[in-house]
């Protein structure tokens, strides 16, 4: 199985953590976030991995090799200017293809500054049992940015902080559930980006959405996440992994 990790960000939200490194090699208790990420990604099958980077690249480049790429394929995706998520995989795309120019296998998408224990197996399965294109993990917890799900658990619009609501495919009624930067996604979707530049990811899928495509939430309350955005969120998750409320 293959996967994408998100890493090209500036962190300017984890300044002054940042000031000399990209935000992949932040650490929590010795271990930088990527090394994180990326253990729990082979944990769960994926042995062949893309990162986009573009804060200190060099740094993650010599970081990959000097630890033989934690024994996994890994390729890196240079952004000469940040794509944003939806952009930076669009530029990744041809990663998830075979030799053939096909690919059935759902891929995963993973944001490096999320601490999580979602069980990424049961995701895939929610997500192939349902023939969706896309699955995104989320939680009912209190965020910024909603996105809003019917009871289907199909998208239908998203919500930022008091603003009124932004429905897509004519639902008035939604969830408003928190994303968790975590997203199964069926390689048929990336043809179906036609945004082009720096564009979000949710940009697509709610037009996707719009349009009748399976766009799915994975309910993922009964796990530990954390954002790891900002300096005290990683002092946070070092606390949680020596106290053992997530294991390392």
């Amino acid at each position: 199985m293959k996967a994408m990790i998100l890493s090209a960000g500036l962190g300017t939200r984890l300044r002054p953590l940042t000031d000399d490194r990209p935000k992949a090699l932040v650490e929590v208790n010795g271990r930088t976030l990527l090394e994180i990420t990326l253990s729990r990604l082979r944990s769960f099958g994926v042995r062949e991995v893309i990162i986009n980077v573009h804060h200190f690249a060099d740094m993650i480049v010599e970081y990959l090799k000097t630890n033989v790429n934690f024994g996994m394929r890994i390729e890196v995706s240079r952004e000469e200017a940040l794509l944003d998520t939806g952009g930076g995989l669009k530029k990744a795309a041809q990663f998830f293809v075979d030799n053939s120019g096909r690919s059935e296998e759902p891929f995963i998408v993973h944001n490096v500054d999320v601490l999580s224990t979602i069980d990424l197996r049961r995701m895939v399965q929610f997500h192939t049992d349902n023939q969706a294109l896309a699955t995104l993990a989320v939680q009912d917890r209190k965020t910024s940015r909603y996105l809003l799900f019917d009871d289907q658990l199909q998208l239908c619009g998203r919500q930022s902080g008091d603003d009124q609501p932004e429905f897509v495919g004519g639902r008035q009624q939604a969830h408003a559930l928190a994303f968790s930067g975590i997203h199964v996604i069926s390689p048929r979707f990336l043809k179906m980006m036609n945004e082009d530049g720096a564009f979000s990811i949710v940009a697509s899928y709610l037009r996707l959405a719009a349009q009748g495509e399976k766009i799915l939430a994975f309910r993922a309350d009964e796990y530990y996440w954390r954002d790891l955005g900002r300096p005290e969120n990683v002092a946070q998750a070092a606390h949680d992994l020596k106290q053992k409320v997530i294991a390392q």
